[in-house]
């Protein structure tokens, strides 16, 4: 009976690399980003301790091999690694020198936050080992990304901010100096838990190829996926209704890939199911395709785009004064000099071309491993997924040029999430293609 017992018995997963990465997604994207410990003089949310505990984790990992850590080469773990070194780089040169008190006071909180975020890159890329446990980690964030985008649509349509009503012990509400709704036209610009609309639209739109993926991984295994349906439609419509040029530019970067790389009846669907959601969106919400139609189409004259473009030549500048190493990031005050709506512009001023190339090259290192799995994994759905993660890696990346990504703690953490587990996707693919029998093998 007790052989009997234990063989129905079902088998417990113990806590794992994965389980810590769904802890940072909680912590990340359903405590509102203005909520910061009340007991330190800094600014710090919860997530970015959580971030540091993974550093401190991955790096005891390292130096043993009975916790399971992943070990080894791998393109993503290199990229980081190198722009880990860049940083530090200009974190020496720029602290050498003299800066201004209210500069080295932020350059000092700086490098503690983007050292936090490269933590949670390398730790999501050597602690998933499994692509079975990083479809769950995948499938949370798709989940949390849902539940900002449901908060954000209760603040555009009735004007509620249910983050606001959020309180807990030890945390205390952060004036950042965003309105939690902004206005567009006639329109609220929703913030959901994040600090900002376009921050919203960027994440929402970063989950919509995930929610895609999902909707025809349940099809195809036969389970229920109303669920994923629901989750599709909310960040959907949450970069919709962004009113963010970023958000919409996300969408269709991500659009393009998963067309391209979907199986040709999958391309159909795609197409059609997209154009029946922005048809149905613009029918329920009166006046909102006109918002996003004139937000492109009288783009010379928006005075958004005309305040980026106009700090170009003062960028230009600054960029001649340190132009190999920067002159220190977070140091390029908005408060003090003017606001980059470009993040790689201001990576540029504040870390230099060698900064730069870096920061691009981990992009490029997250987009070449999602390729590599599809060209080396027979499995359909793992491919898909892979292509569901270049679509979001790209769509983050390509959202920086309009958007000063590394200064919103939620999008940068999606973002380097994501380019983690672009290298576990890897590493699982890889793992897969040794233990899987050639077709001579099997013959044999």
């Amino acid at each position: 009976m007790s052989e009997q017992f234990l063989q129905d018995s079902p088998v417990r997963q113990r806590t794992d690399g994965a389980t810590l990465v769904c802890l940072l997604l909680l912590a990340l994207l359903i405590i509102p980003a203005r909520l910061v410990l009340s007991f330190v003089p800094m600014t710090l949310p919860p997530a970015l301790v959580v971030a540091l505990l993974l550093g401190v984790l991955w790096l005891s990992g390292q130096m043993v091999d009975t916790v399971g850590m992943s070990k080894g080469r791998n393109v993503v773990r290199t990229a980081v690694a190198l722009y880990l070194a860049s940083q530090l780089a200009t974190y020496g040169v720029a602290t050498r020198r003299w800066l201004p008190t209210d500069e080295l006071t932020v350059a000092d909180s700086s490098i503690i936050r983007i050292m936090s975020m490269i933590a949670v890159a390398v730790f999501a890329c050597d602690a998933i080992r499994s692509k079975e446990r990083l479809d769950r980690v995948l499938k949370l964030l798709l989940g949390c990304s849902a539940v900002i985008a449901f908060v954000g649509l209760v603040q555009f349509g009735l004007g509620v901010d249910l983050a606001g009503y959020v309180s807990l012990p030890g945390l205390r509400t952060q004036d950042n100096g965003y309105s939690a709704m902004e206005a567009r036209s006639i329109f609220r610009r929703p913030t959901g838990t994040t600090n900002h609309p376009i921050e919203f639209g960027l994440v929402c739109a970063m989950a919509v190829p995930l929610g895609a993926h999902y909707v025809f991984k349940a099809r195809d295994d036969g389970t229920p996926y109303v669920r994923w349906l629901v989750c599709l439609a909310l960040v959907g419509l949450g970069s919709m209704t962004a009113l963010s040029r970023t958000a919409l530019v996300g969408v269709a970067v991500a659009a393009v890939i998963m067309v391209v790389t979907l199986p040709k009846r999958r391309k159909i669907t795609t197409l059609g199911v997209g154009g029946g959601f922005f048809l149905g969106a613009s029918l329920v919400v009166p006046g909102l395709f006109g918002t996003i139609r004139g937000m492109f189409s009288n783009i010379e004259d928006d005075p958004s785009v005309k305040a980026r473009t106009a700090d170009y030549e003062a960028a230009a500048e600054q960029i001649d004064l340190n132009p190999l190493l920067g002159r220190g990031f977070g140091t390029y005050l908005p408060t003090k000099y003017t606001i980059l709506d470009n993040q790689f512009l201001l990576t540029l001023i504040e870390n230099g071309y060698l900064g730069l190339f870096a920061l691009i090259g981990m992009f490029l290192a997250a987009a070449f491993a999602t390729i590599r799995v599809r060209m080396i994994s027979q499995d359909e759905q793992l491919r898909s997924l892979a292509s569901a993660l270049l679509a979001a890696v790209l769509a983050g990346g390509i959202g920086s040029i309009t958007f000063d990504l590394l200064g919103f703690s939620v999008a940068t953490g999606l973002v380097f999430i994501m380019i983690g587990m672009s290298g576990a996707l890897l590493r699982a693919a890889q793992q897969e293609r040794k233990t899987t029998p050639t077709p001579e093998v099997q013959g044999a």
